[in-house]
């Protein structure tokens, strides 16, 4: 059965790495990245000059022992040499001396050819795990410059979304017109203006429809016939006719248009008592 502290330190653990991870900041998440690679290839750089050093020592080796063997060679024979020309001397003692020179040369040069053929292998081994090694360099080191390229790329692309991001907020900014702390939004002070200006209009529709107002029409019309009269007097003036004679038509006129505006103020109350009628309070 799992250790319940050791799981919850797990998922502790892995929570927090996700909050950093969430939180991080991809500039030094993609440096990251980019060092990690680099380690990666200096170490394979390393192990791969290993296998090519070991490869290169083998070969020294193996160099150094066929030399050996050669001079193996060479003692061996010129050991029988020497053991015959004794022996053709009469010499049997000298002669034997060089024959058991000889084996031990040989018995070496058996040893010596052995490790060789041991040698041979090994470098052979040696040479295909070289040459793996290069290829593997080879292959990261071209990975390692896609990184890089790609680190170029993205750094980038954070900036164009860096860039991105703040064109949105200030756009975002703009379409809602948020104004920080207690100061009023432009679309509050719209509200208020059109707020006012509507109830100003509805005020002005009762006003005009009110008995009131009806007789403030009346009333403008009344003066705009004083006007119309005044300009009257001041034509015939101009014309050399007797102001006197205009004041004397309009006051002779006058009953008659005191009698018609009497009439109308009659048949205005007349109407308003109508409709009042028609729509009780």
């Amino acid at each position: 059965m799992a250790n319940p502290f050791v799981k919850f330190w797990k998922y502790m653990m892995a929570a927090f790495s996700s909050k950093i991870d969430e939180h991080a900041d991809p500039k030094v998440q993609i440096q990251q990245a980019i060092e990690e690679a680099q380690r990666n290839h200096q170490a394979l750089t390393q192990q791969a000059a290993s296998v090519i050093g070991n490869q290169r020592q083998l070969e020294m080796k193996l160099n150094r022992q066929l030399g050996d063997v050669e001079k193996l060679q060479a003692s061996t024979r010129q050991a029988l040499v020497l053991a015959d020309e004794a022996r053709a001397k009469g010499d049997e003692q000298k002669a034997t001396e060089f024959e058991n020179a000889a084996e031990s040369f040989a018995a070496q040069l058996v040893t010596a050819e052995q490790s060789i053929e041991d040698l041979k292998t090994l470098h052979d081994q040696s040479l295909q795990a070289a040459e793996q090694a290069k290829k593997a360099v080879e292959r990261n080191a071209t990975m390692l410059q896609q990184k890089l390229a790609e680190r170029t790329k993205l750094l980038s692309q954070l900036e164009q979304a860096k860039m991105q991001e703040q064109v949105s907020a200030s756009l975002n900014q703009m379409s809602q017109l948020a104004a920080p702390g207690n100061t009023p939004s432009l679309e509050d002070v719209r509200d208020k203006i059109e707020k006012r200006y509507t109830t100003a209009l509805g005020s002005a529709e009762l006003a005009q429809n009110s008995v009131q107002g009806r007789m403030m029409e009346v009333q403008a019309s009344t003066t705009q016939l004083a006007g119309h009269s005044r300009l009257e007097q001041i034509r015939a003036s101009m014309k050399g006719d007797s102001v006197a004679q205009v004041t004397d038509g309009k006051t002779a006129a006058a009953p008659a248009k005191a009698a018609s505006s009497a009439d109308i103020q009659r048949e205005i109350q007349a109407r308003v008592q109508a409709e009042q009628g028609k729509n009780p309070a």
